[in-house]
């Protein structure tokens, strides 16, 4: 199915093919086995995995290190040029094409059962397969799937482009049997917990920068460094991004190429047990046996899914103006420095600014749209109630043409009825919600057979399941959202049209928010205007230079986006409230904090006076806690090995009481006396 077959709306003349299409036709095993001649980079000579590693291992910046760390530990330098070689065998890849032909034929068997299609923007890819033969070029595609992990290879391997090295955890490389298969088709493997450790920073860093040097091969990592568990994007890691970046600040290529790539689905595999783990349940190791008893998943359906490769974009470029190479053209490049501090905002602003052009290239799905509108329907109506299906099905469609005036992308099927489309949606989605007698119906859990009735506890989790699985799929909306809704927010908080007013006031949510959505850093008075226009577009405001005034037509639009944002309005005032309420308590641990505001949460629930569960998300409470040590209302205390924190109360209720709307925002400064 091509796209001239959907409506793939917002996505001017790119063209998307659906690359299952020809693998529902054609030999899975010729597929594999056909001549693969991708054109490598031509700016250096051809370089195998083993040559990399020598290189590595014989570099005077690692020599220098090694010399370093045993002067530091005692060693001799013999001994921890030995670990550093362990590191090395941990860590590096083996990419070997009989094994990335064995993945294909795999990965086909598997898509294909998982799938109904899989669109791939070929304009993108095209541009891609000019880009790799140019600069050293840096896949960076956005995480929500384990699927995410070899799709891209997968698409690169079958249109003659060169596949990638990936950036994965070493969790994987410890699964029997699928680790080395991982390993010998690309995967290099980066301990989750690095810490201080300066030999392992040094091989990693220099292993990364050897790879982009050479050109060896693209590099893919992803740049929110973990699986979203919210299917929102997270606050990008900059670990990985300056290592890959040095080569270039250090004069060491010429440029480099980087390429924003945005994995779109209708339905994600790991759906429920992404909400359980929000909820306090362990994330299940990573094993073959595990891998094995998945396999139930491959008899459900997964819909489609969306790869859209972005526009190739130029560091030097985009540093152009922004940061002075000079300040590592003057020492030697074998010598060890820590980056500048122009240095590292760069690398902040462009991996920001990859994160948002990952979530300007996802395509948002008709069930992501009925999820923006179920999720603000009180919990009770839709388990017990249920929703008019027909009233679902109008404010859907009425939500399409809202976010289209707001330049979003979506994939919504035009073959069909639109009515079609939301019940195909709605029966994908089966584990979510169903529909019955007219009525749209929160699914919850069968409850065992036992002796003895569910607690009410137990009762708040079996609803929170899908609740939480519900805010993901409206997450996949809200960066097409976000910014309107939170100049809506800022129209109703404030009561005001001042521009002046309005402005700050959004500026103080997006200070709060900064964990919550992706925000590119200096591009404030951007992000009003394009709140402004978007608003204006759908008749909700009009717009003078000193004043954002409210039309008469303007209600629907006001009310929903407001009440888009009030889950985390709530969330946050809550969390609040729960740092001020234990008097004697100043001192907390994250462990600690996580569970008073469970418990609390969990008791309002109960009583009535919370309807947001989202507050019982973990993601949720950690960025509240990111966002009061980003106020200087809580200060964290390196100390002891366990991190602890310190609550200025005083500080936690101004916040409170601006995000209220009883003091403006600019009142937040506090005196210097009164700082942590």
């Amino acid at each position: 199915m091509k796209a001239s077959d959907r409506d793939l709306r917002g996505m001017k003349d790119d063209e998307f093919v659906d690359i299952l299409e020809e693998r529902r036709c054609s030999s899975d095993l010729g597929h594999a086995f056909r001549t693969f001649n991708p054109q490598p980079y031509k700016g250096g000579p051809p370089c195998s995995a083993a040559d990399l590693n020598k290189a590595l291992l014989d570099s005077h910046f690692l020599h220098r290190v090694v010399k370093e760390v045993a002067m530091e530990t005692g060693s001799s330098q013999e001994k921890v040029m030995e670990e550093a070689g362990e590191i090395l065998v941990e860590m590096s890849h083996n990419l070997h094409l009989p094994f990335i032909r064995l993945m294909g034929y795999t990965f086909s068997k598997v898509i294909k059962r998982l799938f109904t299609s899989i669109f791939v923007n070929m304009d993108g890819l095209n541009t891609l397969q000019q880009a790799v033969q140019e600069n050293p070029v840096i896949l960076m595609p956005n995480h929500r799937s384990y699927v995410d992990f070899l799709i891209i290879s997968y698409i690169l391997f079958t249109y003659d482009i060169p596949v990638p090295v990936i950036a994965a955890g070493v969790p994987l490389a410890e699964m029997k049997i699928v680790g080395e298969i991982l390993r010998r088709s690309g995967a290099f493997f980066i301990r989750r917990s690095i810490g201080s450790d300066k030999l392992y920073w040094a091989v990693l860093s220099e292993y990364v920068r050897g790879i982009v040097r050479h050109g060896f091969a693209p590099v893919e990592f992803y740049v929110e460094g973990l699986r979203s568990r919210t299917l929102k994007s997270l606050t990008p890691k900059l670990g990985m991004m300056q290592m890959v970046l040095e080569p270039y600040f250090k004069g060491e290529v010429f440029d480099i190429t980087l390429v924003p790539i945005s994995i779109s689905y209708d339905r994600v595999l790991e759906e429920s047990l992404l909400a359980r783990e929000l909820l306090g349940v362990p994330k299940p190791k990573e094993s073959t046996a595990g891998l094995l008893k998945a396999s139930r998943v491959l008899q459900e359906d997964y819909g489609s899914m969306q790869v859209n490769f972005g526009q190739p974009l130029s560091v030097r470029k985009l540093c152009e103006g922004k940061i002075n190479r000079s300040y590592y053209n003057l020492v030697p490049r074998d010598l060890p420095m820590k980056p500048s501090a122009e240095a590292l905002a760069c690398v902040s602003w462009l991996a920001h600014v990859v994160v948002g052009l990952q979530e300007r290239g996802s395509l948002i799905s008709p069930w992501s749209l009925m999820a923006c509108l179920l999720i603000q329907e009180p919990t009770t109506v839709l388990a017990e109630q249920g929703l008019l299906w027909d009233d679902l099905t109008e404010k859907t469609l009425w939500l399409r043409k809202m976010v289209l005036d707001f330049g979003a992308r979506l994939n919504w099927p035009g073959e069909a009825p639109n009515s079609a489309v939301m019940s195909s949606a709605i029966s994908l989605h089966r584990s979510i919600v169903y529909l019955k007698a007219g009525r749209v119906y929160l699914t919850q859990e069968e409850v065992p057979l036992r002796r003895h009735r569910i607690s009410p506890e137990e009762g708040v989790f079996r609803t929170a399941v899908p609740v939480l699985m519900l805010a993901a799929y409206r997450n996949q909306s809200l960066h097409a959202l976000v910014r309107p809704a939170m100049l809506a927010m800022s129209i109703c908080i404030t009561r005001s049209t001042q521009r002046d007013e309005l402005f700050r006031f959004f500026c103080f949510l997006q200070e709060v928010f900064a964990n919550e959505f992706i925000f590119i850093p200096g591009n404030l008075s951007q992000d009003f205007e394009e709140a402004c226009l978007c608003l204006n577009s759908c008749g909700a405001v009009y717009i003078s230079e000193q004043e954002v005034r409210v039309s008469e037509q303007s209600s629907e639009v006001i009310t929903f986006l407001q009440k888009l944002l009030q889950p985390f309005i709530d969330s946050y005032q809550l969390i609040f409230r729960c740092v001020c309420e234990e008097e004697q308590v100043q001192v907390f641990t994250e462990k600690q904090f996580l569970a008073a505001v469970r418990a609390l949460a969990l008791k309002l629930i109960l009583s009535g006076e919370l309807h947001t569960y989202e507050t019982l998300s973990s993601d949720t409470q950690k960025n509240v806690l990111s966002a009061l040590c980003r106020l200087e209302a809580v200060a964290k205390l390196r100390t002891s090995e366990i991190n602890e924190f310190k609550v200025n109360k005083a500080a936690v209720r101004r916040i409170t009481d601006a995000l209220c709307g009883k003091i403006p925002p600019q009142m937040l400064q506090a005196p210097p006396d009164a700082r942590l």
